[in-house]
């Protein structure tokens, strides 16, 4: 089992920065690729960014290339996603999932294993 928690989500006015993170504990942290997803209620989950296990291979969606970075520090067991310009439509609730190296970089949410309880993210026009 992997437990994992999200904190650093809030409101923040367009063109503003967050940075999220997300505390793992259970396994070994460098054994999964981390993925951060958002859902807006009524929506699928959708994918925002993924980092291997090493954090040298990461994966963006292209709505957000370019203005959020995903990273990891194996050694505190947390995964990061700062994001910059943000915008109205970057609203939502943001997850952070965990799946298993052997599956690779993965965009589609029914491949993680495990998720945190998510953390809201608003911004304001």
């Amino acid at each position: 089992q992997v437990q994992l928690v999200e904190s650093g989500g809030g409101l923040v006015q367009a063109g503003g920065s967050l940075r999220l993170s997300c505390a793992a504990s259970g396994r070994t942290f460098s054994d999964y690729y981390m993925g951060w997803f958002r859902q807006v209620p009524g929506t699928e989950r959708e994918f925002v960014a993924a980092i291997s296990g090493s954090g040298d291979s990461t994966l963006y969606a292209d709505s957000v290339k370019g203005r959020f970075t995903i990273s990891r520090d194996n050694a505190e067991n947390t995964v990061y996603l700062q994001m910059n310009g943000l915008k109205p439509e970057d609203t939502a609730v943001y997850y952070c999932g965990a799946v298993a190296s052997w599956r690779g970089l993965r965009k589609t949410a029914a491949f993680y294993d495990y998720w945190g309880q998510g953390t809201q993210v608003t911004v304001s026009s």
